[in-house]
């Protein structure tokens, strides 16, 4: 079984770390020789139609797909996901070789503001920002391609290399109890750990469904998050009020009837595990 990893970043070599004992694992991104010696490094862009072609045709079973933007701008986000997703179509009409999964990574950016209630699956998605609005549309393109395809919307994706919120909360940073503002989270390596679960998953002859919400099980609002990362790190805070776009709470539900469980259940798992690294 071949699995192609492509953008492959820190969380693709999550995931591939979990699954390289048992299947071949390649990466398919700009600068290849960034990975680690257990990924087969292939160099290209998603951009590349023809390259894209040639490396499909090298008979991949899957396509995980982890794409990080070049700059947080309409532009840079409509060519890390919208032109990719296209691509990624053309492509596979063009390759001799068609993978009987992609597997791709979006964001619980796509729902918008939702007051604060629970968002799952079966919510209604209406993003407010041109990031959520270009990932649903890359989305739309992954569902229809022509194998089964699976969408995996993370939330708040923290670990490390990604401590915005404790160095927010060093410089006395916090957030007021009322209205509330909502956090959901997951921890980097659970996030690989999702996405080389739902691939055994698929090997072992279990349909996936069409979508999964990946995100722990303990939305927090920033002002409780804020409070005990502060008592955890021996920090004041200073209330700053701030504002909130999207404000919801993301049901894990379907993804924990798969059978995963997280490796950080809740951000007090996870902080403690990043804050005791540092």
């Amino acid at each position: 079984m071949k699995i192609l990893f492509a953008g492959c970043g820190d969380i693709g070599c999550r995931a591939a770390s979990r699954l390289v004992a048992d299947f071949t694992c390649a990466g398919f991104k700009r600068n290849p020789q960034t990975l680690p010696d257990f990924i087969q490094p292939l160099a290209g862009s998603m951009a590349d139609r023809d390259r894209l072609v040639d490396v499909l045709s090298r008979g991949f079973d899957i396509v995980v797909a982890s794409l990080t933007p070049d700059a947080f701008s309409e532009e840079g986000y409509r060519r890390a996901y919208v032109d990719s997703a296209k691509t990624l179509a053309e492509a596979m009409t063009l390759s001799e070789s068609v993978p009987k999964l992609v597997i791709w990574v979006s964001s619980t950016s796509v729902y918008g503001d939702n007051n604060g209630e629970w968002v799952d699956e079966q919510s209604v998605t209406e993003p407010q920002s041109f990031s959520g609005k270009l990932l649903l549309e890359a989305e739309q393109h992954i569902a229809n391609l022509p194998c089964a395809s699976t969408i995996v919307r993370f939330s708040g994706i923290y670990g490390p290399g990604r401590t915005r919120m404790l160095d927010q909360i060093r410089a006395g940073k916090g957030r007021p109890a009322e209205p509330k503002q909502w956090s959901n989270r997951i921890y980097s390596e659970d996030c690989g750990a999702v996405l080389a679960h739902l691939v055994r998953r698929f090997v072992d002859g279990v349909e996936l469904d069409g979508l999964y919400i990946a995100s722990d099980s303990e939305p927090v609002t920033q002002h409780q998050l804020r409070k005990w990362l502060a008592a955890q790190l021996g920090v004041t805070l200073q209330e700053e009020h701030s504002e909130q776009k999207a404000i919801r709470r993301c049901s894990n539900q379907r993804l924990l009837d798969t059978g995963y469980q997280f490796l950080y259940p809740s951000y007090r798992d996870g902080y403690r595990a990043l804050i005791d690294q540092q």
